[in-house]
Protein backbone atom coordinates (compact mmCIF):
# COMPACT_ATOMS: atom_id res chain seq x y z
CA UNK A 1 0.00 0.00 0.00
CA UNK A 2 1.25 3.29 -1.34
CA UNK A 3 1.74 5.96 1.65
CA UNK A 4 -0.32 8.66 0.16
CA UNK A 5 -2.96 6.71 -1.43
CA UNK A 6 -6.00 8.71 -2.57
CA UNK A 7 -5.03 11.69 -0.63
CA UNK A 8 -5.57 15.13 -2.61
CA UNK A 9 -2.25 17.15 -2.20
CA UNK A 10 -1.63 20.78 -2.87
CA UNK A 11 1.91 21.27 -3.65
CA UNK A 12 2.72 25.10 -4.42
CA UNK A 13 5.91 25.56 -6.32
CA UNK A 14 5.85 22.89 -8.54
CA UNK A 15 8.14 23.70 -11.82
CA UNK A 16 11.03 23.09 -10.42
CA UNK A 17 12.86 22.65 -7.13
CA UNK A 18 11.89 20.89 -3.88
CA UNK A 19 8.27 21.38 -5.06
CA UNK A 20 8.82 19.84 -8.30
CA UNK A 21 10.54 16.64 -6.23
CA UNK A 22 7.68 16.70 -3.55
CA UNK A 23 4.71 16.63 -6.26
CA UNK A 24 6.64 13.47 -8.08
CA UNK A 25 7.32 11.84 -4.64
CA UNK A 26 3.43 12.22 -3.55
CA UNK A 27 2.33 10.94 -6.79
CA UNK A 28 4.74 7.95 -6.35
CA UNK A 29 2.85 7.25 -2.94
CA UNK A 30 0.04 7.55 -4.47
CA UNK A 31 -1.34 10.90 -4.38
CA UNK A 32 -3.54 12.92 -6.54
CA UNK A 33 -1.39 15.83 -7.06
CA UNK A 34 -2.81 19.49 -8.20
CA UNK A 35 0.81 22.03 -8.62
CA UNK A 36 0.85 25.27 -9.44
CA UNK A 37 3.30 28.29 -9.97
CA UNK A 38 4.05 31.35 -12.05
CA UNK A 39 6.29 29.38 -14.58
CA UNK A 40 3.06 27.92 -15.19
CA UNK A 41 4.39 26.18 -18.58
CA UNK A 42 7.25 24.47 -16.09
CA UNK A 43 4.53 23.66 -13.91
CA UNK A 44 2.82 21.58 -16.62
CA UNK A 45 5.67 19.87 -17.25
CA UNK A 46 6.12 18.57 -14.18
CA UNK A 47 2.10 17.23 -14.34
CA UNK A 48 3.23 15.55 -17.62
CA UNK A 49 6.00 13.86 -15.95
CA UNK A 50 3.89 12.52 -12.75
CA UNK A 51 1.04 11.26 -15.71
CA UNK A 52 4.12 9.40 -17.37
CA UNK A 53 5.23 7.36 -14.23
CA UNK A 54 1.74 6.57 -13.55
CA UNK A 55 0.54 8.85 -10.97
CA UNK A 56 -2.68 11.55 -11.46
CA UNK A 57 -1.91 15.52 -11.41
CA UNK A 58 -3.55 18.59 -11.78
CA UNK A 59 -1.78 22.06 -13.01
CA UNK A 60 -4.42 24.81 -13.21
CA UNK A 61 -3.24 27.87 -14.38
CA UNK A 62 -0.80 29.92 -13.39
CA UNK A 63 -0.52 30.39 -9.44
CA UNK A 64 0.49 33.95 -7.83
CA UNK A 65 0.89 33.03 -4.20
CA UNK A 66 0.99 36.40 -2.73
CA UNK A 67 -2.17 37.42 -4.50
CA UNK A 68 -5.30 36.29 -2.48
CA UNK A 69 -7.34 35.56 -5.28
CA UNK A 70 -4.99 33.81 -7.14
CA UNK A 71 -4.56 31.45 -4.42
CA UNK A 72 -8.07 31.11 -3.58
CA UNK A 73 -8.98 29.72 -7.08
CA UNK A 74 -6.45 27.27 -7.39
CA UNK A 75 -7.56 26.02 -3.78
CA UNK A 76 -11.15 25.78 -5.19
CA UNK A 77 -10.32 24.42 -8.34
CA UNK A 78 -8.37 21.34 -6.53
CA UNK A 79 -11.28 20.98 -4.57
CA UNK A 80 -13.66 20.71 -7.34
CA UNK A 81 -11.98 18.21 -9.22
CA UNK A 82 -11.06 16.02 -6.43
CA UNK A 83 -13.80 16.18 -4.27
CA UNK A 84 -11.73 18.01 -1.66
CA UNK A 85 -8.16 18.40 0.14
CA UNK A 86 -5.70 16.12 2.52
CA UNK A 87 -2.32 17.48 2.39
CA UNK A 88 -0.83 21.14 1.83
CA UNK A 89 2.25 22.18 0.95
CA UNK A 90 3.69 25.40 1.10
CA UNK A 91 6.47 25.62 -0.71
CA UNK A 92 6.46 28.09 -3.41
CA UNK A 93 8.03 31.42 -2.48
CA UNK A 94 11.06 33.68 -3.81
CA UNK A 95 13.67 35.95 -2.06
CA UNK A 96 15.87 39.39 -2.21
CA UNK A 97 18.75 39.28 -0.15
CA UNK A 98 20.41 42.11 1.41
CA UNK A 99 21.70 43.34 4.59
CA UNK A 100 19.06 45.35 6.98
CA UNK A 101 21.45 48.82 6.06
CA UNK A 102 20.94 48.68 2.41
CA UNK A 103 18.11 46.08 1.30
CA UNK A 104 15.26 48.91 0.32
CA UNK A 105 12.26 48.09 1.76
CA UNK A 106 10.61 47.26 -1.37
CA UNK A 107 12.72 44.00 -1.69
CA UNK A 108 12.06 43.56 2.11
CA UNK A 109 8.68 43.80 1.69
CA UNK A 110 8.25 41.54 -1.31
CA UNK A 111 10.17 38.65 0.05
CA UNK A 112 8.01 38.66 3.04
CA UNK A 113 4.73 38.65 1.37
CA UNK A 114 6.17 35.71 -0.60
CA UNK A 115 7.92 33.78 1.84
CA UNK A 116 5.55 34.03 4.66
CA UNK A 117 2.42 35.78 3.99
CA UNK A 118 1.84 33.20 1.41
CA UNK A 119 1.74 30.05 3.84
CA UNK A 120 -0.96 32.82 5.52
CA UNK A 121 -2.89 32.85 2.70
CA UNK A 122 -2.71 29.40 1.22
CA UNK A 123 -3.81 28.05 4.80
CA UNK A 124 -6.33 30.04 5.24
CA UNK A 125 -8.11 29.25 1.92
CA UNK A 126 -7.30 25.43 2.50
CA UNK A 127 -8.75 25.59 6.08
CA UNK A 128 -12.45 24.61 5.24
CA UNK A 129 -11.11 21.49 3.60
CA UNK A 130 -8.45 20.85 5.76
CA UNK A 131 -11.43 20.34 8.87
CA UNK A 132 -13.51 18.12 6.73
CA UNK A 133 -10.70 16.23 5.71
CA UNK A 134 -9.16 16.43 9.44
CA UNK A 135 -5.89 16.67 6.81
CA UNK A 136 -2.39 18.32 6.99
CA UNK A 137 0.10 21.49 6.45
CA UNK A 138 3.76 21.15 6.04
CA UNK A 139 5.26 24.60 5.22
CA UNK A 140 8.61 24.85 4.39
CA UNK A 141 10.93 27.27 6.45
CA UNK A 142 14.48 27.86 6.29
CA UNK A 143 17.67 27.68 8.90
CA UNK A 144 17.58 31.16 8.08
CA UNK A 145 15.11 31.57 9.95
CA UNK A 146 16.62 29.57 13.36
CA UNK A 147 20.03 31.06 12.76
CA UNK A 148 22.15 34.37 11.37
CA UNK A 149 24.76 34.42 8.86
CA UNK A 150 27.84 36.48 8.46
CA UNK A 151 28.13 35.42 4.64
CA UNK A 152 24.61 35.45 3.30
CA UNK A 153 23.11 38.84 3.80
CA UNK A 154 19.37 38.24 4.19
CA UNK A 155 17.61 39.95 6.61
CA UNK A 156 14.32 39.64 5.09
CA UNK A 157 14.69 35.90 4.55
CA UNK A 158 15.50 35.29 8.06
CA UNK A 159 12.54 37.53 9.10
CA UNK A 160 10.08 35.54 6.56
CA UNK A 161 11.14 32.03 7.54
CA UNK A 162 11.32 32.40 10.90
CA UNK A 163 7.30 33.57 10.55
CA UNK A 164 6.77 30.21 9.01
CA UNK A 165 7.96 28.53 11.60
CA UNK A 166 6.19 30.54 14.41
CA UNK A 167 3.04 30.51 11.94
CA UNK A 168 3.31 26.44 11.54
CA UNK A 169 2.86 26.42 15.57
CA UNK A 170 0.28 28.56 15.38
CA UNK A 171 -1.53 26.51 12.58
CA UNK A 172 -1.38 23.26 14.67
CA UNK A 173 -2.49 24.84 18.22
CA UNK A 174 -5.82 26.23 16.21
CA UNK A 175 -5.82 23.48 14.02
CA UNK A 176 -5.90 20.37 16.65
CA UNK A 177 -9.73 20.86 17.57
CA UNK A 178 -10.35 19.76 14.10
CA UNK A 179 -8.15 17.20 13.67
CA UNK A 180 -5.47 18.99 11.25
CA UNK A 181 -1.69 18.63 11.58
CA UNK A 182 0.89 21.44 10.88
CA UNK A 183 4.33 20.89 10.47
CA UNK A 184 7.52 22.68 9.15
CA UNK A 185 10.44 21.67 7.11
CA UNK A 186 13.54 23.60 7.30
CA UNK A 187 15.69 22.95 4.63
CA UNK A 188 19.38 23.58 4.82
CA UNK A 189 21.41 24.56 1.88
CA UNK A 190 20.02 22.05 -1.05
CA UNK A 191 21.21 21.88 -4.81
CA UNK A 192 18.87 23.81 -6.68
CA UNK A 193 18.46 25.59 -9.78
CA UNK A 194 17.74 29.14 -7.70
CA UNK A 195 21.09 28.43 -5.12
CA UNK A 196 23.55 27.32 -7.99
CA UNK A 197 22.84 31.03 -9.47
CA UNK A 198 23.48 32.87 -5.95
CA UNK A 199 24.55 30.49 -3.09
CA UNK A 200 26.55 27.91 -4.36
CA UNK A 201 28.01 30.56 -7.62
CA UNK A 202 31.80 30.64 -7.80
CA UNK A 203 31.65 34.49 -6.38
CA UNK A 204 29.79 33.51 -3.02
CA UNK A 205 31.04 32.72 0.34
CA UNK A 206 29.17 29.66 0.92
CA UNK A 207 30.26 28.40 -2.52
CA UNK A 208 32.17 25.64 -0.26
CA UNK A 209 29.46 25.16 2.00
CA UNK A 210 29.50 21.24 1.75
CA UNK A 211 32.85 20.48 3.14
CA UNK A 212 31.35 22.31 6.58
CA UNK A 213 28.54 20.12 6.27
CA UNK A 214 28.78 16.96 8.94
CA UNK A 215 27.23 14.46 6.80
CA UNK A 216 29.57 16.01 3.95
CA UNK A 217 27.45 16.78 1.77
CA UNK A 218 24.30 19.20 -0.02
CA UNK A 219 21.01 18.75 0.62
CA UNK A 220 18.90 17.85 -2.84
CA UNK A 221 15.24 18.26 -3.39
CA UNK A 222 14.59 14.72 -3.25
CA UNK A 223 15.88 14.81 0.63
CA UNK A 224 12.97 17.17 1.36
CA UNK A 225 10.40 15.34 -0.50
CA UNK A 226 11.05 12.41 1.52
CA UNK A 227 10.76 14.42 4.96
CA UNK A 228 7.46 15.55 3.00
CA UNK A 229 5.89 12.46 2.53
CA UNK A 230 6.87 11.11 6.32
CA UNK A 231 4.86 14.28 7.55
CA UNK A 232 2.25 13.73 5.25
CA UNK A 233 1.29 10.00 6.31
CA UNK A 234 0.09 8.35 8.92
CA UNK A 235 3.23 7.18 10.31
CA UNK A 236 3.30 10.95 11.29
CA UNK A 237 -0.54 10.77 12.79
CA UNK A 238 1.18 11.92 16.49
CA UNK A 239 3.20 14.83 15.27
CA UNK A 240 1.78 18.03 15.17
CA UNK A 241 3.60 21.61 15.35
CA UNK A 242 7.17 20.18 14.97
CA UNK A 243 9.74 21.44 13.56
CA UNK A 244 11.92 18.72 11.24
CA UNK A 245 15.64 20.33 10.35
CA UNK A 246 16.80 18.60 7.35
CA UNK A 247 20.40 20.32 6.77
CA UNK A 248 22.59 17.61 6.99
CA UNK A 249 23.45 18.51 10.61
CA UNK A 250 24.93 21.95 9.48
CA UNK A 251 23.02 23.95 12.13
CA UNK A 252 24.41 21.77 14.92
CA UNK A 253 28.04 22.38 14.92
CA UNK A 254 29.79 25.21 15.83
CA UNK A 255 31.86 27.71 12.62
CA UNK A 256 34.95 26.64 12.16
CA UNK A 257 37.48 24.36 10.91
CA UNK A 258 36.88 21.08 10.50
CA UNK A 259 38.75 19.36 12.92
Amino acid sequence: MRRLEGKVALVSGTARGLGKATALRFAAEGALVVGGDLLHDEAVQTQRQIGLEGGTALTPGPLDVTRPESVEAWVAEAAEAFGGIDIVVTNAGSVRFGSVAEQPYDDYSITVRSELDSVWLTARAAWPHLIRSGGCVITIGSTAGIRGSRSNHRTAHSVAKGGVIALTRQLAAEGAAHGIRANCISPGLIDTEGSRDNLLADTHPLRDAARHIPLGRLGTPQDIAQAAVFLACEEASYISGAHLVVDGGWSTVLPGPLT
